[in-house]
């Protein structure tokens, strides 16, 4: 049995009726998000202007991990259970395909051109490697135990792999997949991101309550960072990073450059997701046991909206669309 599969059980998840898209496709105007629903094997698409929930697509093997394509036009959701990568068209809210990865998919990232899709496999372990168009695995590294969250850097050079039962980052060579150093981090590391620059990893660690801050140039831990209680999932923009606190039900917030907790921001039960707006004035918090994601104004660090959504969301990786 899978990690997602043992950590569904621990809420009731019974779902009446058969889940089906809710509407037809539209020419979306405003921002959206998409939302994985585990428990419910549904992705929830949210109108991000209008605050409200739009579409509800069904994805079965109780999708955790999303990437979103860097022109918007495809949603990429892993299904642990599935196993496979299910794609997504975002303007029709249509599945294209499903392409079979591994045992136990995870984490999930595009590279910015769009065109190979790196997944962690829970189980085996491994990273793999997807050509979108060719649909299909198209290579392989091995890394540490239990990968879950996957990033790259804007240039699309590098991969950084969190090895959860290891307590370390990999860091791979996208083009060969050869690992170029691996990092130790706090305890069972989840989620992963990479700043703008590319010059940072975040790794968001869930038993020692901390994020490791790694130089991915020198690659080497550069700061530690006091979270709330089971960091899940990392945001940074320039000045600040912006961490879920699953079992606390908050979002620790911390300046990057002093490496200082700034604030805790009360949020929904059982936090995972989070990501920015396209033009980073708010934040969207996905929680996992309350069935909705929250919508948060970056600068006041005040609660906007609350939208709801299907059973279990998590939205593990990137989940926003930024529509035409």
């Amino acid at each position: 049995m899978s990690l997602m599969a043992k950590r569904s059980r621990l809420r009731a998840a019974a779902v009446g009726l058969a889940i089906s898209l809710c509407l037809p496709a539209l020419s979306a105007s405003a921002d959206e998000a998409f939302i994985t629903d585990q428990n419910a094997n549904a992705v929830s698409v949210l109108d991000l202007a209008a605050h409200k929930l739009v579409a509800t697509i069904a994805v079965d093997g109780k999708p955790a991990g999303i990437a979103m394509a860097p022109d918007g036009s495809a949603a990429y959701v892993t299904s642990p259970e599935g196993p496979y990568v299910t794609v997504i068209d975002t303007a029709t809210r249509k599945i294209r395909s499903k392409i079979a990865v591994g045992k136990d998919p995870l984490g999930i990232a595009v590279d910015p051109s769009g065109r190979f899709l790196y997944v962690a496999d829970f189980d085996t372990p491994h990273v793999y490697k997807v050509d979108i168009k060719a649909g299909q695995v198209v290579g392989q590294a091995q890394v540490g135990a239990a990968p879950c969250g996957v990033a790259i850097t804007p240039d699309g050079k590098v991969i950084a792999v969190a090895d959860r039962d290891d307590d370390q980052i990999t860091i791979l060579d996208a083009q060969s997949l050869k690992e170029i150093a691996a990092v130790k981090t706090g305890e069972h590391p989840f989620g992963l991101t990479i700043d703008a620059e590319g010059k940072r990893a975040y790794a968001a660690d869930v038993k020692s309550n901390t994020v490791t801050v790694i130089d991915l140039a020198a690659r080497k831990v550069i700061a530690t960072v006091q979270t709330g209680l089971r960091p899940y999932v990392v945001a940074v923009n320039k000045t600040q990073g912006f961490v879920t606190d699953e079992y606390a039900g908050t979002v620790t917030v911390f300046d990057i450059s002093t490496f200082k907790p700034v604030t805790k921001i009360n949020v929904g039960d059982y936090p995972e997701g989070i990501e920015f707006s396209p033009d980073g004035t708010q934040f969207y918090v996905a929680n996992w046991f309350s069935d909705d994601v929250w919508a948060i104004d970056t600068a006041t660090l005040k609660v906007i909206a609350k939208m709801s959504v299907a059973d279990g969301p998590r939205s593990f990786g990137t989940f926003i669309r930024k529509t035409p």
